[in-house]
């Protein structure tokens, strides 16, 4: 066999391979969730990406609500449209749970929704951006870096 045909056969495998990068990741930011009350949080998280094109999150807010302390978790299964994406922006969607709660009132429980932007996904770091549904609306955005794996 020729070997350019040789090589353009394989390059899909390659380029196949090459999106199967697993990473760990960690980021901060700011988060507001406005619904029934308004909590202004500061954010942190972490998430795994197994390969292909999912990853698992776990985001932490911990700000005030209504003038008392409050807290929200997030755990989310989300799918990267690009996850090796070295340049442009990468779209994520999500779905999972979420837990509120603040200072002397029962925690409550949502389904969460989410739909994202980050920054080349494929890269050792930038900035993310996200829009959701989990007791309200909710925004957040800050810096995620990653750590690949091969």
């Amino acid at each position: 066999m020729h070997r350019g045909a040789f090589f353009a056969l394989a390059l899909p495998l390659v380029s196949l391979h090459a999106q199967r990068l697993s990473a760990v990741e960690a980021g901060a930011g700011g988060a507001l969730t406005v619904g029934r009350h308004t909590l202004a949080a500061v954010e942190v998280g972490g998430g795994y990406r197994p390969g292909g094109q999912t990853r698992i999150a776990l985001a932490v807010d911990a700000g005030r609500e209504d003038g008392a302390a409050a807290a929200r978790a997030q755990l989310t299964a989300q799918f990267l449209v690009t996850p090796a994406a070295r340049r442009g922006t990468g779209v994520y969607g999500g779905i999972g749970v979420a837990m509120a709660g603040r200072r002397r009132t029962p925690g409550r429980g949502y389904l969460a929704l989410l739909l994202g932007l980050e920054a080349a996904p494929g890269r050792r770091g930038g900035w993310y951006a996200e829009l959701g549904l989990a007791g309200g609306a909710r925004v957040a955005a800050g810096w995620r870096s990653r750590w690949f794996q091969p």
